[in-house]
């Protein structure tokens, strides 16, 4: 059998290949030998580098960046065969990167994506895959555009400060001098929510108050980004206020389609376009994928889902979901092409002690598929 193992991590508990790994070795206690394809997958989000640097066999590179308060630090990329890269802003630009006591999104800056950009684009890639999960930042990707060369000016011809907050003296934009190499690349933004720049849903107010805005500061950073959308439509001639995705990584989502081009696309059907996942579940007799939790919002653009939506149009292959935690509104998986939901908790235990016997569980739980695939086996004879 071919049997395609393609799984999200268990936050707190395994990798996603840790995950597919567990569930191959008990699986193998009973089928033996077969034709195992492990293909760990991530959304665009944290981890989406190491996923698809294995799934392609590139290579992990780093460079010196800024980071979101203007230090100095050195960030991880995956280097593609075929001229290809991916990358996540979080590298440069993330919020594990700021310690809590000194979290401000009207400050901090997502300069560091800028530089790690031109560090692929030094690289001679061609085609960019850029996470945009897990930002410090809320200004709309403004500092990433002036380490590529755009010049953000005030009304004095001075280039603006960094920071959110910076946005509202923005009076001019210009885009003669940034750096030739982004027209001609493919520049895909794997991107997990549909928020726009500005407004009750937008950047500042959705995601300000996790950066530490305080109510005050989320009035006054979605004011400032509202201003720069005014800017970018006025000498751009593009409109990303309402766009969707266009206030994901603090307004970062709209900056790049805005500013660079780029294509805003769901996080996981950008991780298996790049991963060519069409291609791997091809003849595929089982796939097997999974989260740490699988309920009703699993449809909308988590792992488990796409896996599923991206198999079925191969062909009518069975999907099996491995899941931690089951929780209320699961039935909707089956909507989209799930065909069976198995938890790994084996009998009533504490999320401490599920997540501490996680490996063994994922074993014990491969090798539970396996026997029941044995018996489908004979019923079908």
């Amino acid at each position: 059998m071919k049997i395609v193992i393609a799984t999200d991590s268990y936050k707190g508990s395994n990798s996603a290949e840790q995950v597919c790994l567990a569930i191959k070795e008990g699986m193998q206690r009973i089928l033996g030998e077969q034709e195992y394809h492990i293909v760990p997958i991530a959304d665009g989000g944290e981890g989406t580098t190491d996923t698809v640097v294995r799934a392609l066999g590139g290579e992990k590179r780093r460079c010196r960046v800024t980071d979101p308060l203007g230090r100095t630090v050195e960030a991880e990329w995956g280097m593609l065969p075929g001229q290809k890269a991916v990358l996540e802003m979080a590298a440069a630009s993330g919020l594990p990167l700021v310690p809590e006591n000194k979290r401000d999104p009207s400050l901090s800056t997502t300069y560091g994506t800028g530089e790690l950009m031109k560090a692929v684009l030094d690289a001679g890639c061609k085609e960019i895959l850029l996470g945009i999960g897990g930002s410090a930042t809320n200004d709309g990707g403004a500092g990433m555009a002036q380490a590529l060369g755009i010049s953000l000016k005030d009304k004095s011809g001075n280039e603006i400060k960094r920071g959110g907050a910076a946005l509202l003296s923005l009076d001019s934009i210009d885009v003669s001098r940034m750096d030739p190499r982004i027209k001609d690349i493919k520049l895909i933004t794997a991107c997990d929510v549909t928020n726009p720049l500005c407004g009750p849903q937008g950047a500042s107010a959705t995601y300000g108050p996790q950066k530490g805005a305080s109510p005050a500061m989320v009035k006054e950073l979605d004011r400032a980004l509202a201003h720069y959308a005014e800017i970018v439509e006025r000498d751009l001639h593009i409109s990303i206020a309402e766009l969707p995705g266009s206030g994901a990584a603090g307004g970062l989502g709209g900056g790049l389609v805005g500013l660079l081009g780029a294509e805003l696309r769901p996080g996981i059907d950008a991780v298996l376009s790049m991963l060519d996942f069409s291609e791997l579940v091809r003849d595929a007799d089982l796939v097997i994928t999974g989260e740490g939790k699988l309920d009703r919002q699993t449809p909308f653009g988590k792992v488990p889902a796409g896996v599923a939506l991206w198999t079925k149009r191969a062909g009518e292959i069975p999907v099996i979901a491995i899941v931690g935690d089951i929780g209320d509104g699961f039935e909707a998986v089956y909507d989209v092409g799930i065909n069976a939901v198995i938890s790994t908790v084996n009998r009533a235990m504490t999320l401490a002690e599920a997540m501490e016997k996680g490996r063994d569980l994922l074993v014990e739980t491969g090798e539970r598929v396996a026997r029941l695939l044995t018996i489908g086996k004979r019923l079908a004879v």
